[in-house]
């Protein structure tokens, strides 16, 4: 019986720590700013329980995007529920990356017309991390996570609140 108290114990203590791993981020917020070209322009938070806001400015729905596309309003605010298992893989992104061991500045402003990835982490102890990264090259995980974000835009369900 002590064997069974004791396996049943580690157990629940297990699974408790596991599911701290998941929520060691308050939120996640990523922005990606405007090219000379075609570049999504978007800011898209994540929270814990997996919600999100999908801000979606310009060049993230149509297939053959043109400079006209900057005179028309903005496409609007969407909101959804990102799936489980992508959730876990944006997590697993965030946690190979030692966040809060990343520059808080990355690529250099001598060329004009790239874009910025801004990478906002907010930690549950309440601390934060704040990455800039003109040029999108900060490093080949930092590059990874944005692709991620990119493809969410496409691959999760949003539905238009504004």
């Amino acid at each position: 019986m002590k064997y069974l108290l004791s396996l049943y114990a580690f157990i629940l203590l297990f699974s408790c720590t596991s599911q701290k791993v998941n929520s060691k981020y308050s939120a996640i917020e990523y922005e990606a700013t405007p090219c000379f070209g075609f570049c999504p322009v978007f800011k898209m938070t994540i929270s814990p329980d997996r919600t999100a806001v999908f801000e979606a400015e310009h060049f993230n729905f149509n297939d053959k995007p043109s400079k006209d596309e900057f005179s028309k309003p903005r496409e609007g605010t969407f909101k959804g529920t990102i799936k489980e298992e992508d959730y876990n893989k944006l997590i697993s992104l965030l946690d190979g990356l030692n966040v809060k061991g990343l520059n808080d500045k990355y690529g250099e402003h001598n060329i004009t017309d790239l874009p910025t990835s801004y990478l906002r982490i907010k930690f549950a102890d309440g601390t934060s991390k704040n990455v800039e990264d003109y040029g999108k090259r900060g490093s080949e995980k930092l590059s990874e996570v944005y692709k991620f974000f990119e493809n969410l835009r496409k691959n999760q369900e949003w539905t238009k609140v504004k």
